[in-house]
């Protein structure tokens, strides 16, 4: 007997791919329990299914630095609840980020996809459930984006919750209208401006020299900093929420348009986000 649950939570996060290098990520989590049934005739309540995955993969997935630990070239250590991840791009630049322990997940595969992120996960997950639960099998499920999207990444000092941490992502949409009417080939210059970008507030940024943004700032749960390539960063004058990125891309979009009336639909992930018009 197996029990399924569809679309049982999203995950956002940044990893690094061996190629692109840091990379904003949002997935569906799709769930299935293969087990026997209890007293009360089930395998194990819904309730307790959602609760328990949702807590385990925000605990250790969502809004992390998810980092494939046998990557070529990797330095990962810790000390004093403190992580650093040392690495170059295969054409030489420097990526760098040190953080508290909890804003970095080191999971061991040399890269990150789908399925090593599940099969990581879907073992450490059979522990949180009864006797009678026999197997989990997990998947981790993109988005189906009919139009453009980018991978973004991001950190927000100012934020209470774990989006404070100073590189985690998504996988946005993004519509632009102009006139009412949807203009897909603008979403499609600012979908590729922004792929695999990192997109930092400028008061963040400590120093721009050598091809390389320093970025750092002190946050609620601990220190943060991160050396990225330059040309891999955009800047924008306040902190990094979506909605702070629709208004940008807005008012960007508006002086390249001044007679039309224009409105941007961002997406933070999946199936939110926030909507500007100027």
């Amino acid at each position: 007997m197996k029990l399924f649950v569809d679309n049982l939570t999203h995950v956002d996060f940044s990893y690094l791919h061996p190629e692109r290098g840091l990379l904003g990520e949002s997935w569906a989590v799709q769930l299935v329990l293969d087990g026997s049934l209890d007293e009360q005739g089930m395998i194990c309540d819904f309730g307790v299914v959602k609760r328990r995955v949702k807590q385990w993969l925000d605990a250790n997935v969502d809004h992390q630095l998810v980092v494939p630990a046998q990557m070529s070239g990797l330095k990962l250590s810790t000390l004093n609840g403190v992580t650093e991840v040392d690495w170059c791009y295969p054409d030489g630049r420097r990526f760098l980020c040190r953080a508290p322990e909890q804003a970095i997940a080191a999971v061991p595969v040399k890269a990150i996809d789908e399925r090593s992120l599940a099969h990581w996960c879907r073992d450490q997950l059979l522990t949180l459930f009864p006797d009678q639960v026999r197997g989990v099998e997990l998947a981790f499920v993109p988005e189906s984006i009919d139009g453009h999207f980018y991978h973004y990444s991001h950190g927000l000092q100012q934020h209470d919750g774990n989006c404070q941490r100073i590189a985690h992502g998504h996988r946005s949409k993004i519509e632009i209208y102009r006139n009412g009417h949807r203009d897909e080939a603008l979403e499609g210059v600012w979908a590729e401006r922004f792929r695999d970008i990192y997109i930092g507030t400028r008061a963040h940024l400590n120093t721009d020299a050598n091809g390389e943004h320093h970025y750092a700032y002190m946050a609620p749960q601990g220190a943060f900093e991160l050396i990225l390539p330059a040309d891999c960063c955009y800047l924008i004058d306040t902190e990094t929420t979506v909605e702070q990125i629709a208004m940008h891309l807005a008012v960007e979009i508006k002086a390249d348009h001044p007679h039309d009336e224009v409105v941007v639909r961002a997406f933070e992930g999946i199936g939110k986000g926030a909507i500007a018009t100027a």
